[in-house]
């Protein structure tokens, strides 16, 4: 069984929105975190000095880089309207709907060589990246 949980929420007519949290099953979301990565998320996490109950690891998009976009992976407690939230192998993911829209079908990884490691982004949608990887268009 999978340990992927799905949140939505949805609007209802005569009172607050209800959130639905579904558990054991691969939903399609935007953005794929690998189980590779969701440890080295979690160790980072670990590190934190501060409170993590509610930290959630952002994924987005920004303008910038050689190539145009570049990716951005940092530490989050805000919700925002309109993100698409998930929990992935244990960890929070939130992902803005913005970024979404270039991120869809993407999967971060952790990849260790000699030369360097750090996270992975392999995203159908790039056109175009520089030669690091950090950017793309």
């Amino acid at each position: 069984m999978s340990d992927t949980t799905h949140t939505t929420v949805k609007e209802t007519l005569d009172g607050p929105p209800v959130r639905e949290t579904l558990a054991g099953f691969a939903p399609a979301y935007s953005v794929t975190l690998t189980e590779h990565a969701a440890v080295k998320v979690k160790e980072f996490l670990a590190q934190q000095d501060a409170e993590t109950d509610h930290v959630a690891l952002r994924v987005a998009v920004q303008a910038g880089g050689c190539a145009g976009m570049q990716y951005a992976l940092f530490f989050d407690d805000r919700q925002l309207e309109g993100d698409e939230v998930s929990v992935q192998h244990g960890v929070a993911v939130r992902l803005d709907r913005q970024s979404k829209t270039h991120l869809i079908g993407a999967t971060i990884d952790w990849k260790e060589s000699l030369e360097a490691s750090g996270f992975q982004i392999d995203n159908p949608n790039a056109h175009s990246s520089c030669a690091c990887g950090e950017s793309f268009s």
